[in-house]
C-alpha cells in the first residue's frame, strides 16, 4: 500500500510539474503587453492624457519581475507557487492574486459543488433504477428526456433559462451572485438574495449532469445485472431492495465515483463557462477576465488551485476504491 502511495504521488506531482508548466508558458506566447494595456486603461479612466505609459509599464516590469530573463522568470514562479504566494495581479494592483481568490472560491464551490453532488446523486439512482429489470414502465419513458439533456451543452441550457425566466416570466434574476444595491451581512435577507441569484446557475449544472450521471448509471447497472454474483445472490432467495442496493448498485458504483471525483476535483475550472454567462462572481469568472487581460499571475494562481484540487480529489478517490468495491486490493 505504502509503495503504491509513493508511486501515485510521484504520477501526480508530475502532472502538477507539467500542467503548471504550460499554465507559465502558454499565456506568455499571446503577443501584448498585459502591464500597458492595463496601464493604459486605467490613465484613459482617470483621464490622464500626458501620463508617459512607456516609462511607467518599465517601472512595473521591474516590480513585478518581468524584466527578468525568462528563465529566471520561471524559477521564481516555482518559488512563489510552492510557497502559495501568487503574487499581485497585473490588471488591479496592489491587490494580491490570493485576496481575489478567495474573494471568489466561496462563491464557486457553494454552488458548484452543490450542484455536483445534488445532480450526482439525483442522476444516480435514477440510471440505477432505469438499469433495473422491475422498474415501472413510466420511469422508462424519462430515457429520452435523460438523452435530450446530456447531449445539449450545458451552456445552452443556461441561455435558455435566463431567456425564459429572466426575461419572459422575470421570476429570477439573469445575472450576477447578488443584487448591486444590497450590502452583505451574515443575515436571512442576505442569504435568500444570493441563494435566489444561484438558482439558475445550479438548474444549469444540475440538468445538465442528472442526464449524464443516469445514463452512464443505467449502463453499468445492466452490465452487472448478468454477474455471477447477482445470480448467487437470487439463488439465496435476498429480498429484491437488498439485491438491487447491496449487489446491484454497489458494483456498478465504481466508475460513477471516479466521475464524481473528476468533477468534484474540476468545479472550479468547470464553471467558468456557467460563471461567465449568468456574471457569477466566482473562480470562473475571475479566470475569463483574467485571460482576456493577459494578467499572468491570477492566470497561475487560478490554474494551481484548479489543478491541485483536482490531483487531490483523484488520490482521495484511489484510496478509498477498496471501501466501495471490496474486490479491488492494494497490495
Amino acid at each position: 500500500m505504502l509503495k503504491y502511495l509513493v508511486q501515485r504521488l510521484l504520477q501526480f506531482a508530475i502532472i502538477i510539474f507539467i500542467a503548471n508548466t504550460l499554465t507559465f508558458v502558454l499565456p506568455r506566447l499571446v503577443p501584448g503587453d498585459p502591464i500597458e494595456q492595463a496601464l493604459t486603461m486605467k490613465s484613459a479612466a482617470a483621464g490622464k492624457q500626458s501620463v508617459d505609459i512607456q516609462a511607467w509599464a518599465r517601472s512595473y516590469r521591474e516590480k513585478f519581475g518581468l524584466d527578468q530573463p525568462l528563465w529566471k522568470q520561471y524559477l521564481n514562479y516555482w518559488r512563489d507557487l510552492l510557497r502559495f504566494d501568487f503574487g499581485y495581479s497585473l490588471a488591479d494592483y496592489p491587490t494580491t492574486v490570493m485576496s481575489k481568490i478567495r474573494g471568489a472560491l466561496p462563491w464557486t464551490v457553494g454552488f458548484m459543488l452543490t450542484s455536483t453532488l445534488v445532480a450526482f446523486v439525483l442522476g444516480t439512482m435514477v440510471g440505477a433504477m432505469l438499469g433495473w429489470p422491475n422498474t415501472p414502465r413510466a420511469l422508462q419513458g424519462a430515457v429520452p428526456f435523460l438523452m435530450f439533456f446530456s447531449a445539449v451543452p450545458f451552456w445552452l441550457f443556461g441561455l435558455f433559462l435566463i431567456w425564459v425566466f429572466a426575461v419572459e416570466l422575470r421570476w429570477l434574476p439573469g445575472g450576477g451572485g447578488f443584487d448591486q444595491i444590497l450590502i452583505l451581512r451574515p443575515d436571512l435577507t442576505t442569504a435568500l438574495n444570493i441563494l435566489k441569484h444561484a438558482i439558475l446557475p445550479s438548474l444549469t449544472l444540475i440538468l445538465w449532469g442528472v442526464g449524464s450521471w443516469a445514463l452512464g448509471m443505467r449502463a453499468m447497472m445492466t452490465s452487472v445485472l448478468g454477474e455471477d454474483y447477482m445470480t448467487f445472490a437470487q439463488a439465496k432467495g435476498l429480498h429484491n431492495s437488498h439485491i438491487f442496493l447491496r449487489y446491484g448498485v454497489r458494483n456498478a458504483l465504481l466508475p460513477q465515483i471516479t466521475g464524481l471525483a473528476v468533477s468534484l476535483g474540476l468545479i472550479i475550472g468547470s464553471g467558468v463557462l456557467v460563471e461567465t454567462i449568468f456574471s457569477y462572481p466566482g473562480i470562473g469568472s475571475l479566470t475569463f477576465a483574467a485571460i482576456n487581460a493577459k494578467d499572468y499571475f491570477v492566470i497561475n494562481g487560478t490554474v494551481f488551485i484548479m489543478v491541485l484540487l483536482a490531483v487531490f480529489a483523484l488520490l482521495i478517490v484511489d484510496l478509498i476504491y477498496p471501501l466501495i468495491d471490496p474486490r479491488i486490493r492494494y497490495h
